[in-house]
Formats: C-alpha cells, structure tokens, sequence
C-alpha cells in the first residue's frame, strides 16, 4: 500500500472515531446530565407552568387556571386539522366555560397579525396564546400539530390527544377534566 493511500485511511479511520465519540458524548449529555426542567407527561405529574401573550395583549399564566379543567390545544393557522376543529372547541367552549372548563389555545411560531385574523374569521372566543418561539411548545414536547392536553383542577395532565379531534371527541374529553 503506498504512502497516500494509507494517509486516506488514517484520515477515514479517524473521522469516524471523531464522530462516534461525539455522538456518544451527546447523548451522555442529553440524557443524564443536561438540565432537563419540568416536562410535560400524562399521569401525576402536574403540567409545566407557562406565561404567554394573548391576541390583547395580556399575560396568561397556566397556574391562575388551577382549580379548573383545562383543554390545552397547541395549534396554527397552516394546519388543516387545526381548522377543522377550532369550530368544535368553540361550540364546546360555550358549553363548557360555566362547567368550570377552560380551553387554551396556543398557536406556535406565527405572528399575532395572523392568527388575529384567524380567529375574527372563525369567530372564536376562548384564549388564543401566542407562542412565538416555540419554547412553550418545547416545553410540552410538541412534535405534530394539533396537539392537545387534558387538564384536571388539580393541574395534573390527564391525558395527550395527537392529532384532529371531533366534536363529539372534544365533548368526551371535556367530560373527563370538569371539575368534581
């Protein structure tokens, strides 16, 4: 083998050890001694606190919902599903709002100009969030839209629900978070 044609192999040999080292490093960092915050998962844990924006301006903190049943929708204007069933959650907000009900929607990463005219032509009239960023959406773990949690009063995600919903899905799962 002549002289170059070792050096090549030296070089592929040690490319690759660099990138395996480094991939093993990250995920010793990613997963036992990166900060990993509260995260969002169903069963006792109590859903992460956030504070956003709403379309007027005002702050929305999760805790100030505690005692109430909470439908968290994380949603956008670009998606289809989300459309389909923003007329559900509005129709079952308007049933649901005096039940001890609250449904929070939030639209990642769009800007307020957007998803204001979204709503006003929809005619919504539960919160929309905004959530420029992303990070409440990170901070949830949302992956696909539309993605909703359940809420109970206690502040403990009940349940996660990928995907489009129905009205009568909506309803069901509202059922299952109105405070006892």
């Amino acid at each position: 083998m002549n002289n170059k044609r070792k050096q090549v192999v030296l070089f592929i040999r040690g490319f690759i050890t660099s990138i395996l080292v480094l991939g093993i490093g990250y995920a010793i960092y990613s997963n036992f001694i990166k900060d990993k915050g509260a995260t969002a998962s169903t069963g006792t844990n109590l859903a992460p606190n956030f504070i956003l924006i709403d379309l007027k301006g005002n702050e929305v903190n999760l805790e100030d919902y505690r005692g109430k049943g909470v439908l968290l929708n994380f949603w956008a204007t670009y998606c289809p599903p989300c459309e389909k069933e923003m007329p559900y959650l509005e129709s079952a907000y308007k049933d649901y709002k005096d039940k001890g009900i609250e449904i929070l929607a939030v639209d990642v990463g769009e800007p307020r100009i957007l998803v204001d005219q979204f709503v006003s032509k929809k005619g919504l009239s539960f919160p929309v969030l905004l959530d420029w960023k992303g990070d409440t959406a990170d901070l949830y773990k949302v992956q696909t839209l539309p993605i909703t949690f359940l809420i109970n009063e206690k502040g403990e995600i009940v349940d996660k629900i990928t995907g489009e919903m129905t009205e009568e899905a909506v309803r069901q799962h509202l059922d299952s978070i109105v405070p006892k």
